[in-house]
């Protein structure tokens, strides 16, 4: 499977975004994926996810109520949808396919994730 997000922008604290990821490969249906943040500097880091039928859900503290992430196996398509963005949501998003052990939770590293794909960028000025 390969993916690549896109959707990203320049936009003022407040607005909303809604992030893509399109995937190539018939096994997509049956991978849970992740959203990774890549703030100016610093590692990625796993803000949420959504299991391989979207009965599953995850959200860090920094995202949760704000973000909310959903698929559609159909088109092989995640989406994020950012709303009320943050200057701290800057920086570089990707998504990523879940092949750790277990359902998604916090402390998920990018180890347990694969297929990254170019990310896109979210600028969030105040």
């Amino acid at each position: 499977v390969q993916l690549q997000a896109s959707g990203g922008g320049q936009v003022q604290a407040g607005a909303s975004l809604r992030l893509s990821c399109a995937a190539s490969g018939r096994a997509f249906s049956s991978y849970a994926i992740g959203w990774f943040h890549q703030a100016p500097g610093k590692e990625r880091e796993f803000v949420g996810g959504i299991s391989w039928n979207g009965a599953r859900l995850y959200y860090s503290d920094s995202v949760k109520d704000r973000f909310i992430i959903s698929r559609d196996n159909i088109k092989n398509m995640v989406y994020m949808q950012m709303n009320n963005l943050k200057p701290e949501d800057t920086g570089v998003y990707f998504c990523a396919t879940y092949q750790g052990l277990g359902n998604l939770r916090a402390g998920l590293r990018e180890g347990d994730f694969g297929s990254f794909g170019q990310g896109t960028l979210v600028t969030v000025s105040s």
